[in-house]
């Protein structure tokens, strides 16, 4: 156990470097200059070269990409992720309250979906090849191939606009302040914009487990408990869903960036002020402090996401533990 501990921590440690590297040097290579980005056009042309050349000491522009890096890395290990110039507060502080709005989203389209996709996937797979089949498969196959902001606003469109049951936008009721915004408010906000992400999610693990339960309906132990008088429904219930947790939680966790990166475009489409939506921010701003920040933090939550999956591998599986102790 020791052993598995320390080889995820320094798989962690080195993910971590490689992500914040690659963050400073594309935003390094980026064209976007972070002065005239964030003070806007007109003010740019008629500032003078000394406050021109004051305001890019103070974005670090005509610093080097590595003396940038190693501050930011040595601050970073103090427990300090810099100040974020787009948003003029500490790194720490603005990833923090976006990170509770996105783990909220995603925690609930990450469940909707993984529940969703298992039963439809069952549902494909026992009644393969008739009606209700072939309406699941059309049914993954169209979403699979469909934009996730092109759904967020046909979602919006028509589920706000037309219908009028869900609000517009963001996260909370415009104009009211946080100590009057009740959990009713937050989650009316939340839930189309979870909905919309938890339903392009749905298709791969429907997909998959649908194959999966196919390959096991045609096994011999299948076929044995089917002879000895078993339905369909009990022989699956029985012997057939703990083949298929297996599998189905791999691909569960493995979705978690994938979700994570459909968030990002349903946090534009409904301007829900989550991770994505400040990512795109910094991006769009030359903030490489909040960018390297929201990359950290988003890899750590993939990385956790997989390390759970190793764990719970053990818990469904026990040839799983004797392979791991093995090794």
């Amino acid at each position: 156990m020791l052993k598995f501990i320390a080889r995820h921590i320094v798989k962690f440690v080195l993910l971590m470097l490689a992500v914040s590297a690659v963050v400073f040097i594309l935003v390094s290579l980026s064209p976007i200059d972070p002065v005239q980005a964030n003070v806007g056009q007109a003010a740019y042309v008629s500032m003078s070269e000394a406050k021109r050349a004051q305001l890019a000491s103070y974005w670090g522009v005509d610093t080097p990409l590595w003396e940038r890096y190693a501050n930011w890395l040595a601050a970073f290990v103090q427990g300090d992720m810099g100040t974020s110039l787009r948003f003029n507060a500490p790194v720490s502080e603005v990833v923090a309250v976006r990170f509770l709005n996105s783990f909220a989203l995603m925690a609930v389209a990450w469940a909707v979906s993984g529940v969703l996709g298992f039963a439809l996937g069952v549902i494909a797979g026992v009644f393969k090849g008739r009606w209700p089949d072939r309406v699941v498969k059309g049914y993954c196959f169209v979403l699979a191939s469909t934009p996730t902001f092109w759904l967020g606003l046909v979602a919006l469109m028509v589920f706000s606009v037309w219908l009028g049951w869900f609000p517009l936008g963001f996260s909370v009721p415009i104009g009211m302040s946080a100590a009057d915004v009740t959990l009713a408010d937050a989650v009316h906000h939340m839930a189309l914009p979870a909905l919309v992400l938890s339903v392009v999610g749905v298709a791969n693990i429907a997909l998959h487990t649908r194959e999966k339960l196919v390959d096991i309906l045609e096994s011999d132990y299948m076929r044995f408990a089917r002879a000895r008088g078993l339905s369909t429904w009990a022989a699956v219930r029985r012997h057939g869903l703990r083949n298929l947790a297996l599998p189905a939680l791999t691909l569960q966790f493995a979705s978690i960036s994938e979700i994570f990166g459909g968030s990002v475009l349903v946090e534009q489409v409904f301007s829900y002020p989550g991770l994505g939506q400040a990512a795109i921010t910094a991006g769009l701003g030359g903030d490489a402090a909040l960018l390297a920040g929201i990359a950290v933090a988003s890899a750590a939550l993939v990385f956790g996401g997989n390390l759970a999956a190793n764990i719970l591998y053990g818990v469904i599986d026990p040839r799983m533990r004797k392979e791991t102790r093995h090794a």
